[in-house]
């Protein structure tokens, strides 16, 4: 059966995604930086790898014990709202360590058997908040914004060697754990006048109502891009991202 390395599982888009593989029948080499067994069904299909994407050796070392795999998913990341004027200069370089860097980083480890083989999948999942300027997001939009480039031009590269290249852009998805793992880097709610921006942005990443995107979009979305040899290079996951995506356009 194919196989698939996707990181990020350890939950939302990246855990969904290793599901859905493992339930089509794919080989799934599941990776996050503190496995956790109890997250996935067990399977003889299944391997669960620790992977810290800032840790090249941490990459190489879940990549060797992975084999030879078919598609790539670099899924793994984090989110941080805050505005530029304030934001601490430790919270953007570990953005742009873990979202670009950590994305390049695999990449490396991953490429040079695609190319040998002359075939393979990559697919990076960005966001659509890298489609139209959006206030506090402005930094992880711009460490996103780089892997569409990053990508953009791979695909280039990759072409003439077989292996196929995507993007995934989810939306706005408030049942994932990004509102969570933003909040420990909020700052500004003391600043008279960045609190209502920041109150307001605050509550609309929390509401469930209207178009949003759900884990099972992103999921579906990968796979599309990892079995139709005619998926489009970019690919809007969930309602929302499907509306941006378009009006982008």
């Amino acid at each position: 059966m194919p196989s698939v390395l996707i990181t990020g599982c350890s939950s939302g888009f990246g855990l969904e995604t290793a599901k859905l593989f493992l339930d089509r029948g794919w080989t799934v080499v599941a990776t996050m930086r503190t496995p956790d067994p109890d997250l996935l069904p067990a399977s003889d299909r299944l391997t669960i790898l620790p992977l810290d994407v800032t840790d090249r050796d941490s990459i190489a070392s879940a990549v060797a014990k992975a084999g030879p795999i078919d598609v790539l998913v670099n899924n793994a990341g984090f989110g941080a709202a805050v505005p530029i004027e304030l934001i601490d200069f430790d919270t953007a370089r570990q953005l742009f360590e873990t979202n670009t860097l950590g994305t390049l980083a695999v990449l490396q480890a991953v490429l040079p058997a695609f190319r040998k083989r002359r075939s393979g999948v990559v697919i990076n999942v960005t966001s659509t908040v890298t489609l139209k300027p959006l206030p506090l997001v402005s930094t992880y939009r711009a460490s996103k914004a780089a892997v569409n480039a990053l990508t953009e031009s791979l695909a280039v590269e990759m072409e003439p060697f077989g292996v196929r290249v995507h993007i995934v852009l989810p939306g706005r998805s408030p049942t994932t754990q990004f509102g969570a793992t933003a909040m420990p880097h909020l700052r500004g709610l003391d600043n008279p006048d960045y609190k209502p921006l920041i109150e307001g942005m605050m509550k609309r990443f929390s509401e469930d109502a209207g178009p949003v995107t759900h884990a099972s979009d992103v999921a579906a979305a990968v796979f599309e891009a990892a079995t139709n040899a005619s998926a489009p290079f970019k690919i809007p996951a969930g309602e929302d991202a499907i509306a941006w995506m378009a009006e982008a356009d």
